[in-house]
């Protein structure tokens, strides 16, 4: 087997470059994520620290202290209000102390979940944590996230540790996923940029072809004509010459089908007309022909056929002629003369509203993993060619006659059997019936 090599230059560069951006992205999202999260840990060890300073007795007292002062002098009328308003005031001043610590520190502060726990490591206190997560568990968690802050409550005379743990905000969560989304992200648009690529490539190889091949039927015109004249020459020369007849006659076949070949090649790339035709006596002229050429091959193949001479579909002659040649010519070269016989078939069937043809040969089959590959550019078997044929085989007759072309079975040593599925032309059959 013969494959044409690709570059896979382009390939490589690609990949090379998602990987380079999701390397050089997924390390600077992991400095953005460590710098949050030092951020964090200073909001909430400046919260800890607020805890331990509103938390001492002496400030409790002095709040306990000025409300009893405070419910006392309300209690007598000779009193001033600007007095009471006094007390009123130095009390707010410790509200206010732990509204500092509690709403303006940590609160606002990407809402970190963080819990307090005493030293026995039950949880007194919670911050942006849900009721019902509140467990020895997510302690467990917070600890493995980051370690705990430890806070003492009280004073020389009765203190108290606690520990504060605290896990990550919704912002370093999502900074986390990040780098993935746009990794895929940058994927996905490479991906559509190598299709696009891939579909201008192919698009400019195809033009190109079509180019070659209609200028190569633009330079067979001129030689072709020479050949008529030189054939005329050569028969008026010999005039009554049954033999030199002979070999006139068949050069004038084969410059008719060298003018076929060029008519074909003119045809490529150009929408093809398509008219309802009986399939069967398209194929005999195929046959004919390819038979005639046998003995040249060095091969004793017999080729035989079973038609349904009615079922019409609508093709291009010359077209549709070519993609059966290829298809033969494939059989034929597939076939290895030995002691067992050596036959191509070619069968035509309906089944529903199709039109099957299926060519059978004796050669020497195809693997299963290669039914696909064989109808793609530069397969070949042969150690000469371009593995050009059967793809435009399949051009011919899946982009131009919307039809079907595959491996109906093969089995190695024993041959293989290509189907071509057309649509039936009903409307024509109605109206010669």
């Amino acid at each position: 087997m013969k494959q044409f090599l690709t570059s896979n230059r382009i390939n490589i560069v690609l990949i090379g470059l998602l990987i380079c951006l999701g390397l050089g992205s997924f390390a600077y999202n992991q400095y953005l994520v460590n710098r949050v999260l030092q951020q964090e840990r200073l909001s909430v060890e400046l919260w800890a620290r607020a805890i331990e300073y509103t938390g001492r007795p002496v400030h409790s007292e002095i709040s306990q202290n000025l409300l009893t002062v405070m419910n006392e002098l309300q209690r007598y009328a000779a009193v001033p209000d600007s007095i009471i308003a006094l007390v009123e005031e130095a009390e707010a001043d410790r509200t206010s102390q732990n509204f500092v610590a509690s709403e303006l520190i940590i609160k606002d502060r990407f809402k970190i979940p963080s819990i307090i726990v005493d030293e026995r490591g039950e949880i007194i206190f919670n911050r942006n944590v849900d009721e019902s997560n509140l467990n020895q568990d997510l302690i467990e968690r917070f600890k493995a996230m980051n370690d705990p802050i430890e806070v003492k409550v009280g004073d020389n005379t009765y203190s108290q540790t606690q520990y504060v743990y605290y896990g990550e905000s919704p912002t370093v969560q999502m900074l986390r996923y990040f780098p993935y989304i746009q990794f895929t992200l940058l994927a996905l648009l490479l991906g559509i940029a190598y299709v696009s690529y891939r579909t201008i490539t192919r698009a400019e190889q195809s033009n190109l072809w079509v180019g070659m091949t209609k200028e190569a039927a633009h330079q067979l015109g001129t030689p072709l004509s020479s050949l008529y004249g030189w054939v005329e020459l050569l028969r008026d020369e010999k005039a009554g010459d049954d033999f030199t007849e002979r070999i006139c006659n068949e050069l004038e076949k084969d410059i008719s089908r060298l003018r076929g070949v060029a008519e074909r090649f003119n045809k490529i790339g150009s929408e093809p007309e398509l008219k309802s035709q009986r399939i069967g006596p398209l194929l005999d002229q195929v046959i004919d022909y390819m038979e005639q050429r046998l003995p040249q091959l060095g091969k004793q193949v017999e080729v035989s056929r079973d038609f349904d001479h009615n079922l019409r579909a609508r093709v291009n002659t010359e077209l549709f002629q070519w993609a059966v040649e290829n298809l033969l010519k494939n059989a034929m070269d597939a076939i290895k003369i030995s002691g067992e016989p050596a036959y191509v078939k070619v069968t035509t069937k309906r089944i529903e509203n199709d039109l099957m043809i299926d060519i059978e040969d004796s050669g020497v089959g195809i693997e299963k993993s290669y039914h696909q590959q064989i109808f793609k550019p530069g397969y070949s078997t042969k150690k000469r060619g371009w593995g050009l044929g059967l793809s435009l085989t399949n051009r011919i007759i899946e982009n131009y006659h919307k039809g079907k072309l595959f491996v109906l079975e093969s089995e190695e040593g024993k041959g293989t059997t290509i189907r071509i599925v057309l649509k039936l032309d009903l409307e024509e059959d109605q109206k010669t019936q």
